[in-house]
């Protein structure tokens, strides 16, 4: 098939990769470049880098919505257009170009988290398990039929980065067997019940409160791994906690029990990665070599 691949980050490179195999890429679609870096120089964006390496031609618009957008998009005769995680509108006119029209790879079990933030929001949230679904756009948010589903339950100490890798290997997976068996594939309405919504992370929500209970804090540290990254203030210095897990134990709210261990609202955690401002992340024992704790963390 001759297809339009349409996506940003490292999430959507093995998708991109896995489809070139079986199919043509007529174009790819990205993001622009932006700047990054110390020196700020415009970095293009993971797919912009592995489709250049390929030889596919690259197109990254800042926009979808004018007319001469649609029509460059038509021309280029496309049976079907794949989006994952590419971070643009599509209108009804691009929609609509494909012979088949645009399937969608989305990181969770719809109609639960729908949005931009699936994987993060199913680990704070403390979901079992979570999945990928092949489903048929439409210009609603995340709300069309679904073609293929498949579930993977989510480990007890797994962390954004890992589930996300998994997912994106399982969504490389199904888009080809979604398109190998595109024929006799029946689209299934999402019901009704259930919908969630994986809002974009904030910042502000990053922030460690040792109030909470233990399987709270634990899943935000999980959940926020490693991108922004949960942080508490040790000394005056924001450290990032990275990995972490269950442990027993209790004490005052923010008290180090023992090592790298804080005692919460309820239980406590064990913290086992951790990056010190300018610094990479290490295990616990290494950053705890070069930092104090106090008695007890606010």
């Amino acid at each position: 098939m001759k297809i339009v691949f349409m996506g940003t980050p490292e999430f959507s490179v093995p998708v991109l990769d896995a489809l070139r195999q079986a199919h043509e890429i007529v174009a790819v679609y990205c993001q622009p470049p932006r700047p990054a870096g110390r020196g700020k120089a415009e970095r293009p964006s993971p797919v912009q880098a592995r489709a250049e390496a390929l030889g596919l031609p690259v197109r990254h618009p800042v926009s979808l919505r004018s007319e001469g957008a649609a029509k460059d998009f038509a021309a280029l005769g496309a049976d079907i257009a794949v989006v994952v995680a590419y971070g643009l509108i599509l209108p009804q006119a691009v929609l609509d170009a494909p012979r088949f029209g645009c399937l969608n790879i989305h990181a969770s079990l719809l109609p639960r988290w729908r949005g931009a933030a699936p994987i993060h929001r199913a680990i704070m949230a403390g979901d079992a398990e979570t999945g990928v679904c092949i489903m048929q756009m439409e210009v609603g948010l995340d709300t069309g039929p679904v073609l293929l589903r498949e579930a993977v339950a989510i480990e007890a100490e797994e962390t954004t980065a890992e589930l996300h890798d998994r997912l994106s290997a399982l969504g490389a997976r199904l888009i080809v067997e979604a398109l190998a068996r595109l024929p006799d594939l029946k689209p299934e309405p999402q019901p009704a019940q259930g919908v969630t919504y994986a809002a974009k992370i904030d910042k502000a929500e990053a922030r460690v409160d040792f109030v909470r209970p233990a399987v709270e804090v634990d899943r935000l540290i999980r959940g926020l791994s490693p991108f922004p990254g949960a942080w508490t203030e040790v000394n005056g210095e924001r450290v990032k906690l990275l990995r972490s897990r269950l442990v027993a134990g209790g004490g005052q709210p923010g008290q180090v029990l023992r090592g790298f261990t804080i005692a919460c609202g309820e239980g406590a955690v064990e913290i086992l990665e951790a990056q010190r401002e300018g610094k990479r992340p290490m295990p616990a024992g290494e950053v705890l070599k070069g930092l104090t704790l106090p008695e007890r963390l606010a």
